[in-house]
């Protein structure tokens, strides 16, 4: 397979590490994001620091974050393949609780870094004629959960499905492939310790682990012929609940 480089957000921990570290065994470059240098800088020395990675600190909220990573993989590397807009956070409260400061929280991290990040990259993809966008999103924006209470986080991953299908509408003759893969609980540090207590939730009744989002996007991030898709990877989720 072609050797591509790769841009992962949000790659300190959790999917975006995976994802960086399974691409660099696969013998891609990588260029690994995340808001906090500190931690940034640990898991680029973790994943060995060598020739095929490069590492840019940042929020992607930040518009000129996603232009410095477009920047480094051109400069470091020669092209910008493949973007991976993982950078997201989760969490809950009421709906009725919502302000627009914990709103925005969301739509700025989630939407707006998932946006501008690739409205960084498709120029670079432009001149190649070629690229692939892989964004991060939930079976949940199309499946209600009672009693959990994620209306910010769902209304941000709802922009990125739509968003997903646009881009893929616009630049598909420019061979600008757009993709959503859609992970259900996986086991991550975002979860700590209670990602088993939400086993029944999968068809399957058990969470996924980070290998298997990292397969997932590797297989896209190698495809000519996947665009505008929204691709579940969620031990059934969407489908529905395991009620044992």
């Amino acid at each position: 397979m072609k050797k591509q480089t790769v841009i992962v957000t949000g790659a300190s921990s959790g999917i975006g590490k995976e994802v960086a570290r399974y691409f660099l065994e696969k013998g891609d470059n990588v260029v690994i994001n995340s808001s906090t240098s500190k931690k940034l800088e640990q898991v680029y020395n973790e994943l060995g620091a060598g020739e095929n990675l490069a590492m840019v600190a940042g929020s992607v909220s930040d518009k000129s974050t996603g232009e410095k990573l477009v920047a480094i993989a051109v400069e470091k590397f020669g092209s910008a393949d493949v973007l991976v807009n993982n950078a997201g956070i989760f969490e809950t409260k009421p709906f009725l609780e919502v302000d627009e400061a914990y709103l925005d929280r969301f739509l700025n991290t989630n939407f707006k870094g998932t946006f501008f990040t690739s409205q960084a990259v498709i120029p670079q993809m432009l001149k190649q004629h070629d690229g692939v966008i892989i964004n991060i999103g939930t079976p949940l924006t199309n499946k209600g959960l009672g009693g959990v209470p994620i209306t910010a986080q769902m209304a941000s991953k709802g922009a990125i499905n739509a968003l997903t299908i646009q881009l893929a509408a616009e630049f598909g003759k420019s061979n600008i492939r757009v993709n959503t893969v859609a992970p259900g609980t996986i086991r991550t540090p975002m979860h700590g310790d209670n990602a088993d207590q939400t086993a029944g939730l999968h068809l399957l009744n058990r969470v996924g682990e980070v290998e298997d989002i990292a397969e997932m996007v590797y297989t896209v991030a190698k495809s000519n012929f996947i665009t505008g898709a929204i691709i579940n990877v969620d031990g059934g989720i969407a489908a529905g609940h395991n009620l044992n």
